[in-house]
């Protein structure tokens, strides 16, 4: 009986998020916190592990890759479907129209999806299984139901970073990668116009993005930290975030500020600290961010947040020398999903170019997960030429 050879496959795409893990692993020695550092060092082992056995298995064809593809959309869909089936016997019991929306917020479970969940992420699983039903080149009527009750479904989801680049990745979609008439293609905007015209009628839905643009109003807002009870809560601007000398506890940031906010924080750190190069250590800035919320008075709970943006994350923690090879992976990604005309590979890397704008994703243990595990997959060289669609 013959024994079949195990092959190495030597790949730079394998080797940068196990060089990320290791950086992580060494960034212990210089941690300010080295109790937090060395309790975040096992939740990053997936940037190690996956890639690791990534070298040893064999190359994915085409139907393999499909196949794969096809059992995690359907395994979303089935996700999906429970929560908004949760969702409206909860609307049922309580009349409270939070149940389709967003994530719980006020100490509840309301939201759409549970707050430990995270809205934002479920909406990047979403768009990735939305994609896989949107690319197949033979679509059946419950293909394309499905498609318009998962785009129904981000959009509930109402995260506004992702929606915005999901509507993008769509047109794109559209106009460069199917294979439609002019006329199906005129046909498919309308209908995403229509959709979207219809959700963003939903006050609530419009509520998250109208907040991002105001400067002040006398009632009070959602609020992420859940013991802030106040009629009287000033909305902090772009501007204020950036500039203010002192907050007070009535303050509140929407999203949008309050990365300014953690922004202005880093570029504070880099002047004031020996970090460019080697941070903070893994998951230790977070006494420096809590000593920051006491020099400007912010709301207690503020300083417990991290970054919300992967790439200030990784340099703030682990330096220059991080961010550099967090960049590093997603480029050599974009560059492979654009030679290959793979659209699902592009989609994929978009959303987390974006999501590492206002997430740090690789912080949370599902989310290093999910990014390893669908990076090293589509980074897996086939034999046989890539295709931009799925049959």
């Amino acid at each position: 009986m013959e024994i079949k050879k195990i092959e190495f496959k030597n790949s730079i795409q394998f080797w940068l998020p196990i060089l990320l893990f290791v950086w992580m692993a060494i960034s212990y020695f210089w941690s300010i916190d080295k109790p937090r550092t060395l309790n975040a060092i096992p939740k990053e082992i997936a940037l190690f592990i996956i890639p690791f056995f990534c070298f040893f298995i064999p190359f994915f064809n085409a139907k393999i890759k499909a196949k794969i593809l096809k059992y995690y959309s359907y395994s979303i869909l089935f996700l999906a479907i429970t929560f908004l089936t949760r969702a409206f016997i909860r609307y049922i019991l309580t009349h409270d129209s939070r149940a389709f929306f967003y994530h719980g917020e006020y100490g509840d479970d309301y939201g759409l999806v549970p707050k430990l969940l995270n809205a934002i992420h479920v909406s990047v699983y979403t768009a990735l299984a939305y994609f896989y039903f949107l690319t197949k080149s033979k679509k059946s009527k419950s293909d394309i139901f499905i498609i318009l009750f998962l785009f129904v479904f981000i959009i509930l989801l109402a995260s506004k970073n992702i929606i915005f680049v999901f509507i993008l990745l769509n047109f794109l979609y559209t106009f460069f990668y199917s294979k439609i008439s002019y006329k199906m293609r005129l046909r498919n905007i309308l209908i995403i116009v229509g959709i979207l015209i219809l959700m963003f009628s939903f006050n609530r839905i419009k509520d998250r993005f109208l907040v991002e643009f105001q400067s002040n109003k006398d009632k009070g807002l959602s609020h992420n930290i859940t013991t802030l009870k106040t009629d009287d809560v000033h909305v902090v601007s772009i501007y204020e975030a950036w500039n203010n000398d002192q907050f007070s506890h009535g303050d509140y940031f929407p999203g949008t500020a309050f990365r300014v906010y953690q922004a202005r924080m880093f570029l504070e750190f880099l002047s004031e600290e020996s970090i460019f190069w080697k941070g903070f250590g893994l998951n230790a800035s977070k006494i420096k961010l809590q000593e920051k919320e006491k020099k400007y008075n912010l709301y207690p709970g503020y300083g417990d947040f991290n970054f919300h943006n992967q790439y200030i994350q990784n340099f703030g923690e682990l330096g220059f020398v991080g961010f550099l090879i967090l960049v590093l992976i997603l480029s050599a990604s974009f560059y492979k999903s654009f030679k290959e005309k793979d659209f699902l590979h592009i989609a994929f890397i978009i959303l987390m170019i974006s999501l590492f704008l206002t997430e740090s994703f690789l912080w949370r243990q599902r989310g290093v997960v999910f990014f390893t595990a669908f990076y090293c997959f589509f980074n897996m060289s086939c034999k046989n030429k890539s295709q931009s669609k799925i049959n």
